[in-house]
């Protein structure tokens, strides 16, 4: 007789330290240029598997960006794309915006571009009819496992959004029906901090739940 193993029992012990995990997750930008332990990244892409997905398609594609001129480009193509973002702002934020780092890309040792591809057939289509924009959100939940992954390990992450997602495409050969989730730097912090970088620089700062619950 076939018998399920038991479900785990998870404590509050663990509990605590799950939340201390989740309160510890940071946006990383500043890296020590150490490698990362060979078949780490490997490793917790294997746990981003595990994450929920639309029809169980599996939609996340990733790409290890390993190739010294596929990595320039793409720091090169975040620099074009930060001078013209900078050019939106005025004044004290023009100010505040240059005096941010936005990147870790050049100190980063690993650099992880992340895609859904979203003509898979695997799931046959469940789910995906009405909210086709489901692969994408499966794809950040396999991210967000990632990120809470290697923060237990020490491991820093940092998702960079200010580039061309058309461009990286190209850089990195990748089918042109595969869209561009994220490209993500990882690799031990310089430094830590419970704040989000964010609000230390006086950018913006963290709000209450309260503020986005609604009650119908």
């Amino acid at each position: 007789m076939n018998h399920k193993p038991a479900a785990p029992n998870f404590d509050s012990t663990f509990r605590a330290s799950l939340l201390d995990l989740f309160a510890w997750r940071r946006d990383v930008r500043r890296f020590r240029t150490e490698p990362l332990p060979q078949g780490m990244l490997e490793r917790f892409i294997d746990i981003a598997c595990l994450a929920p997905s639309v029809g169980l398609s599996q939609p996340w594609r990733f790409v290890i960006v390993g190739d010294a001129g596929r990595r320039e480009a793409a720091i090169e193509n975040f620099r074009a794309c930060n001078a013209d973002a900078l050019g939106d702002y005025t004044g004290d934020l023009s100010t505040r915006y240059a005096a941010l780092k936005l990147a870790g890309l050049r100190e980063a040792p690993c650099h992880l571009a992340v895609f859904t591809d979203r003509s898979t057939v695997v799931g046959h289509g469940l789910g995906r009819r009405t909210m086709p924009e489901m692969a994408d959100y499966s794809v950040v939940t396999a991210m967000f496992s990632i990120w809470l992954a290697a923060r237990a390990e020490g491991v820093g992450m940092g998702w960079v959004s200010i580039l061309d997602p058309i461009a990286i495409g190209k850089i990195l050969d990748i089918p042109a029906d595969w869209r561009l989730i994220g490209y993500f730097c990882l690799g031990y912090p310089l430094d830590e901090d419970e704040i989000p970088e964010l609000e230390l620089a006086g950018w913006e700062h963290r709000r209450q739940s309260r503020e986005f619950i609604f009650r119908r």
